[in-house]
């Protein structure tokens, strides 16, 4: 039954995809579509009250300039935001404002996408801050990925131009035409299954056994929908998608981790159709559906199989079920973690930290690996076609041929913009990763000893770097240093990786085409998909693994010779 809801998870996926991708094409390249009648009135408003001129495009420094600047101002505001809840409306709990270090870094969090949370949603934010703050970053980031991603098509597709698009018009369209129909849809859907939505104060209850309980309430559904369909994964509980308020059934629980994967796929079908071949596209939705059922795979055998000093104690009951739901079981948690960590997405409906050593070693690769396995809403895609020109270009090494992408030659420019898009987050990851494990504001935050400490600290950093969100927990990270250091690595992993992004679109967007001829290694076949696998996953090992040998992996050694931590 498992693997039967995989599959049928998958096809449904699948389904989706393509024709969602083929409207956000038409979104993006000006051609009309069902929604223009309704909310082109309210895009047009939107311009003119802000004098963009929608028309006037910008070149890759002027695009880059735009998103800095937004994406600074946003953070900025929802810092303030935090900081002084205490005097905002909509907060019926009297929160106080949150403390300087821990809104700096949910700030950077929420507006990076990565929506990493050293926090409980409950006790720490009002009403007014996840609404007024978080949940309109959870649209903005995510429509700022979109946003580099068709900048970067632009690049690849047009032919002797000199610029990429206006950001203002990309960042306006994502949120109008895809995030905010979406999300209105998926929050009835939810509301309709059980997830609240409501301004209500919390409720203070007395258990049968004479216990006093207090339960939070809010408005739920408005947020969770879009923390998936953005790759957000922020929630508004801190039990996230775990809560049954966020995510009370199985039904509920197929639709968050439909959302997460269907606009990166979507996007594929969006790329092919921009750059006037939809096989590109198709090639690299295939590399992506690979890799990913390989990581599923990996994850769910680990945990289907569970903890054998557990099983050993004979007790009733599957001992794989630790740290799980019991509503949603063993292939549902393994689906749901190698989905969000496949995307950008923090969200969790399972304790990660309680997985096998190598089912969470699934979780963390995928991260590690670039966040390119459908990835991010843009940022994905974004990834993995840097790692299309890493590929391309090492077939042109081993062939002896000038490497070309799309008809387009790949220069030493493009190449030294790559290899930065690539190693910029790495670097952030291990070098975070070293230091903390080294010094004492570092190590004094682990609660497991070991190597099992160890990988809660790569994962804090690979999830931050990485822009996922998600957390091994373990690991107090609600410290000064944390919360420093951890917004630094946000930073780096976001726009460490757009701007070479946007540099290779701004480089490749004004040379010519050059026509196809024999020797020309063609880019929209099965062969090319298993040559992008191969760099992605070489890439990776080469890069990650000793640093994994030293946690999940000597865990997992461990863990069948009688140690645990």
């Amino acid at each position: 039954m498992d693997i039967l809801q995989m599959v049928i998870y998958l096809a449904v996926l699948l389904l989706c995809a393509k024709p969602l991708g083929e409207f956000m094409a038409k979104v993006y390249t000006g051609k009309a579509t069902f929604l223009d009648r309704v909310i082109g009135p309210g895009e047009r408003w939107i311009y003119r009250i802000l004098k963009i001129d929608p028309e006037e495009e910008m070149n890759w420094k002027e695009y880059a300039k735009a998103l800095l600047i937004f994406n600074l101002l946003g953070i900025f505001l929802t810092f303030l935001i935090q900081v002084f809840q205490g005097f905002f409306p909509w907060n019926p709990q009297n929160l106080s404002g949150v403390s300087p270090w821990l809104a700096f870094n949910t700030a950077v969090s929420f507006v990076t996408n990565t929506n990493w949370q050293a926090y409980g949603g409950e006790t720490t934010m009002s009403y007014f801050t996840q609404m007024a703050g978080l949940a309109v970053h959870n649209f903005l980031s995510a429509a700022t990925g979109i946003a580099v991603v068709v900048a970067l098509a632009r690049g690849l597709g047009r032919r002797s131009a000199a610029t990429i698009g206006n950001y203002w018009t990309d960042l306006t369209k994502s949120v109008l035409y895809v995030l905010l129909p979406l999300s209105l849809i998926g929050a009835l859907v939810l509301v309709s299954q059980g997830v609240i939505q409501n301004l209500s104060p919390y409720l203070h209850l007395t258990t049968v056994e004479g216990i006093k309980q207090s339960i939070a309430m809010g408005p739920a559904a408005s947020q969770e929908i879009i923390k998936e369909l953005g790759t957000n994964g922020g929630g508004f509980l801190n039990a996230n998608s775990a809560h049954p308020f966020e995510n009370p059934t199985p039904f509920t629980n197929f639709i968050e981790i439909l959302a997460i994967l269907v606009i990166p796929a979507g996007l594929t079908v969006t790329f092919g159709r921009m750059v006037g071949d939809t096989k590109q596209g198709r090639s690299i939705l295939t590399a992506m559906v690979v890799l990913f059922l390989c990581t599923l795979a990996g994850c769910y055998a680990a945990e289907i199989m569970g903890n054998p000093q557990v099983s050993a104690l004979e007790i009733q009951g599957p001992s794989a079920l630790e740290g799980k739901e019991v509503r949603f079981g063993v292939g549902n948690s393994a689906l749901f973690a190698t989905v969000t960590t496949a995307a950008s997405c923090g969200a969790v409906n399972s304790m990660h930290d309680s997985f096998t050593p190598l089912g969470g070693l699934m979780p963390m690769l995928q991260i590690m690996l670039g966040e390119v396995i459908f990835g991010g809403v843009g940022s994905g895609l974004y990834g993995m076609l840097i790692f299309a020109i890493l590929a391309v270009f090492l077939v042109g090494l081993m062939v002896g041929r000038t490497p070309e992408y799309l008809g387009k030659k790949i220069e030493s420019w493009e190449m030294k913009m790559a290899v930065l898009a690539i190693l910029i987050p790495a670097a952030t990851i291990l070098i975070g990763s070293s230091v903390a494990a080294v010094i004492k504001p570092g190590v004094s935050s682990i609660l497991n000893p070991g190597p099992h400490g160890l990988s809660e600290i790569l994962y804090a950093y690979s999830s931050t770097a990485g822009n996922n969100g998600s957390a091994f927990a373990g690991l107090s990270v609600n410290t000064p240093f944390y919360n420093g250091t951890l917004a630094l690595a946000m930073l780096l992993g976001r726009f460490g990786v757009i701007l070479p992004v946007l540099a290779v679109a701004g480089s490749m967007v004004g040379k010519k085409t050059v026509a196809a001829g024999p020797g020309t290694f063609r880019t929209d076949t099965l062969f090319f998909a298993v040559m992008l696998m191969i760099t992605v996953l070489i890439v990776g090992a080469l890069t990650f693994l000793p640093a994994l040998a030293l946690g999940p992996l000597v865990e997992h050694l461990l863990l069948f010779a009688g140690k645990v931590f």
